[in-house]
């Protein structure tokens, strides 16, 4: 497709919508939607004319909204890039009353190379990779979160909403279907809305904690399954503010609460045939397949800062339910790799280390990377794990900056997510980390100031 084709084809859907104002959205580096909102006639025009800018600088942007003074170590200079809305993510935003439309927008510089660390792009070079094999990836993301009351001091505690029941959940309610019917509600909205956008969510279910949920998406492509996760996360927390709550994808928000992960089902193609590669003529296991599994079994700990990328991250994997190593077996949730019991068409492993707060792009990209390198490197996994991998030794990194050392030092990493993502991506995280070793906790306050 042209970009002329994609202007018509934009053009016809806006007309045809009766759209009156367009959000065009790009996923910073901690996935945060961020962009421009214009009158839909000046966004049909200025695509004409490539005249739809921001500064790269928004690239380099931290979760505080501060700008590394370290950025210049990679050539970030303040100039502007060209947004390139991709008209295949065009939709309408179904909370709005005016005819709203959102549509995701790859960035490029004004010699029309695309922009190297936009998350979009990095997610997009990996399966460039694929590609170039004759592979084509299919994922299927599993995404919890939480609903909470809303919390207007930072200070305070996290707390359960009120239900329709009007009382706040007490106990953990596992798939429990009253317990799911409380916020009917919310995701009867959340279900429209999805059905509006084009986000192909299956099944909604009660997690351990107190008002976690899991929503399961339908498999498909790798990049427009990121893109639906990209809008199903600003959908819920939107619907939830319009309900009185809040939503939240922290990976742990709450301290005696399971935490929020979002696992990734990865099962692969041939491009020519069709046929799932990961399965031989009978039921079992390809070679092909194991070395995806190896790869994964020896690069996930090193790519844990695209996993785990907030400080908070770290909290999920002190609680149990969590995984702690990238041990694999058979429908063995306690494993960090899961292979779930399938038929040969669906062979596939289960990444269940990313957390709920991830940049979805970077999490598929950093998924589909451990599987590539172990497969070009023709890695071998250990054997599976038939017990329990919880009481087994830890082999993922403890805290974010254990994590980023391991992460930037990796030449297999690098060569495949470039040098320069690699080292924008460990400044942005590093200033994250320096604002909060600034703040003193309530711990802090409750047990030293008056014992020590």
């Amino acid at each position: 497709m042209t970009h002329s084709d994609k202007i018509i084809d934009i053009d016809a859907w806006c007309i045809e919508h009766r759209i009156t104002e367009v959000e065009c959205l790009i996923p910073d580096i901690s996935g945060i939607p961020r962009g421009k909102i214009l009158p839909s006639e000046k966004f049909l025009k200025g695509i004409q004319t490539d005249t739809h800018r921001m500064p790269e600088s928004m690239f380099t942007q931290t979760v505080t909204g501060d700008f590394p003074e370290t950025f210049d170590l990679v050539s970030v200079v303040d100039k502007d890039v060209v947004m390139r809305p991709d008209p295949s993510t065009i939709r309408p935003v179904p909370w709005y009353t005016e005819p709203t439309a959102q549509v995701i927008c790859d960035c490029v510089y004004t010699d029309g190379t695309p922009v190297d660390i936009s998350s979009r792009q990095v997610l997009r070079e990996v399966l460039a990779l694929y590609e170039d094999k004759g592979w084509k990836p299919v994922i299927a993301p599993e995404v919890e979160m939480y609903l909470v009351k809303k919390n207007i001091d930072p200070d305070y505690p996290l707390e359960p909403p009120i239900g329709r029941s009007g009382r706040p959940e007490t106990g953990r309610q596992a798939f429990g279907i009253d317990a799911a019917n409380e916020f009917d509600e919310v995701f009867e909205d959340v279900y429209d809305y999805c059905e509006a956008e084009r986000i192909d969510i299956d099944t909604l279910n009660h997690e351990g904690g107190a008002a976690q949920m899991e929503v399961n998406f339908l498999h498909g492509d790798s990049l427009d399954l990121a893109d639906q996760v990209f809008l199903f996360k600003r959908t819920l927390r939107q619907t939830a503010i319009n309900h009185g709550v809040y939503a939240t994808f922290m990976a742990k928000p709450m301290q005696r609460e399971a935490g929020s992960a979002l696992h990734i089902h990865q099962s692969l193609y041939d491009l020519e045939t069709g046929k799932n590669v990961f399965s031989d003529d009978g039921d079992g296991d390809t070679p092909l397949f194991m070395s995806c599994v190896a790869g994964m079994q020896t690069y996930a700990p090193v790519m844990m800062p695209l996993f785990a990328p907030n400080v908070n991250s770290y909290r999920r994997f002190a609680y149990e339910e969590a995984p702690i190593n990238t041990h694999w077996g058979l429908d063995n949730r306690s494993c960090g790799l899961r292979i779930p019991r399938s038929d040969p068409a669906s062979r596939r492993v289960e990444n269940r280390l990313p957390g709920a707060d991830v940049n979805p792009y970077l999490a598929i990209a950093a998924t589909l990377a451990c599987g590539y390198l172990g497969m070009i490197e023709n890695l071998t996994p250990t054997a599976p794990e038939l017990g329990n991998a919880y009481i087994l030794p830890k082999n993922l990194p403890t805290h974010l900056s254990d994590a980023l050392k391991r992460f930037e030092q990796n030449a297999s990493v690098r060569k495949i997510l470039g040098d320069r993502f690699v080292d924008l991506f460990c400044i942005v995280k590093r200033e994250e980390l320096v604002t909060y070793d600034q703040v003193i906790s309530s711990w802090e306050r409750e047990h030293l100031l008056l014992n020590v």
